[in-house]
């Protein structure tokens, strides 16, 4: 069993910056590709980042590209995402994930999630 935490949401202003980060522990996730998703009020779920286990190939939703980057060091267990030029629009809960592969953009291809962490953007 792999325990994903997410921690490093709050509230900011329109514009400013946050880095979350996603602690693993437990059963080792070695190959494993990680990634964020987030929902919204009232909303589905949805993708954000995803990031292989090199670390060599990353993935983004077209509404973060370019503000948003996802990376990971395996020495630590741990992945960050890394949010600047934040909009009204990014609030919502962020969640990562786990998983051996498969879409990378379907939360069906991931094993393992955290609890959340809420992120606020006022604008």
């Amino acid at each position: 069993q792999v325990q994903l935490v997410e921690s490093g949401g709050g509230l900011v202003q329109a514009g400013g910056s946050l880095r979350l980060s996603c602690a693993a522990s437990g059963r080792t996730f070695r190959g494993y590709a990680m990634a964020w998703f987030r929902q919204a009020p009232g909303k589905e779920r949805e993708f954000v980042a995803h990031i292989t286990w090199s670390g060599g190939s990353t993935n983004y939703a077209d509404a973060v590209k370019g503000r948003f980057t996802i990376s990971r060091d395996n020495a630590k267990n741990t992945m960050y995402l890394q949010m600047n030029s934040l909009k009204p629009e990014d609030t919502a809960d962020y969640y990562c994930a786990s998983g051996p592969g498969g879409t990378y953009y379907s939360p069906l291809s991931y094993v393992y999630w955290g609890q959340g962490t809420q992120v606020t953007v006022s604008s």
